[in-house]
């Protein structure tokens, strides 16, 4: 049994956290709900149990096991002090992820890497531990010299901002009113936006370099060839991608889709004939992984197309942080 704590509680991926530990039974001894001074004095029902929301400080993990970073400034300003007070942190913000002494973890590819943490384990970036889930499988079966990605990332991505933002556009367009635009660049209602995050190095956003050097990190192949375009869509659950993948070794698509249909954490749907493929609706709350549209490219000898589907809020995020503190159990 454990003490658990959530910092972040009242947000979009602490809610979902709430709802992963009671689904998967999490042995809960204490579960600490924190956030904000804003967010403070909530009440939180989970498992019959009202809980209150308290304010995170740097006092507030004396006695916790695990304390699940939602993500956020937070984790900057408060992992090290849960550390200290002798939590082991898992973080889902972009703060330590790329960090050499801070494990990167997703529990399907690399799960051995948990056991080298020195408090901090960080969860990856929801379109990166989507994009792993399904590649493993080919790494294994036949190595990867290159992948080219492009996202089809939903709005909730950028929290319940986002999701009010896009349900206020297709309301006001419905009554004819004026779209307003905060949370993202331009009006995301029947619209696509292809920059998520900030733009930086050779004008790719943060958000394609963290594809591309997680991914590396993750696999540990700091070489794995990787070009990224994260694109947001008007969805409002679960990240879609296209994917190329070139492998080292000359497999057919057969023996591809019979590793992606043994591998843990993926769920192929692919039946060209019956109109059969992966799509954000099906894949949302849920937390597998789903592969489809599996085909040849032409174009190179060793070269493979597929389409994936993940909720990126659970596995992208929440369920991945939870299996980890199964590991670590």
């Amino acid at each position: 049994m454990s003490n658990v704590a959530i910092v972040g509680a009242t947000g979009a991926v602490g809610q979902e956290f709430l709802k992963i530990l009671a689904e998967r039974k999490f042995p809960v001894t204490e579960l600490r709900l924190l956030a904000s001074k804003r967010s403070a004095g909530k009440r939180i029902t989970w498992q019959g149990q009202e809980l209150e929301v308290q304010e995170t400080t740097h006092e507030s993990f004396k006695g916790i096991d695990i304390a699940l970073f939602a993500g956020g400034s937070a984790s900057t300003e408060y992992a090290r002090s849960a550390v200290e007070s002798g939590a082991v942190v898992i973080d889902n913000s972009s703060a330590f992820r790329l960090d050499p002494e801070v494990p990167l973890v997703v529990p399907e590819v690399n799960p051995e890497d948990v056991f080298s943490h020195k408090g901090i384990i960080a969860n990856p970036n929801c379109s990166t531990i989507i994009m792993a889930v399904a590649l493993k499988p080919i790494f294994d079966l036949a190595g990867i010299r290159r992948v080219v990605v492009s996202t089809y990332q939903a709005v909730s991505g950028a929290g319940r901002e986002g999701i009010e933002e896009l349900e206020a556009q297709v309301k006001a367009w419905s009554n004819g009113e004026e779209l307003k635009s905060s949370v993202f660049p331009y009006q995301i209602a029947f619209n696509l936006v292809p920059r998520i995050d900030v733009f930086q190095e050779g004008d790719y956003t943060k958000e394609e370099w963290k594809m591309v050097k997680e991914t590396q990190k993750i696999f540990h192949v700091p070489n794995m060839a990787i070009t990224a375009t994260t694109v947001r869509v008007p969805v409002f659950r679960s990240h879609s991608e296209s994917i190329n993948v070139e492998t080292d070794r000359l497999v057919s698509v057969s023996e591809v889709r019979e590793a992606l249909s043994k591998a843990a954490g993926v769920i192929v749907i692919d039946d060209p004939g019956k109109d059969q493929y992966p799509m954000p609706w099906f894949s949302a709350d849920k937390d597998e992984v789903y592969v489809g549209r599996l085909r040849q490219d032409f174009s190179i000898p060793q070269g493979f197309n597929l389409w994936v589907a993940g909720d990126q809020i659970r596995k992208g995020a929440a369920t991945n942080a939870v299996q980890i503190a199964e590991l670590l159990l």
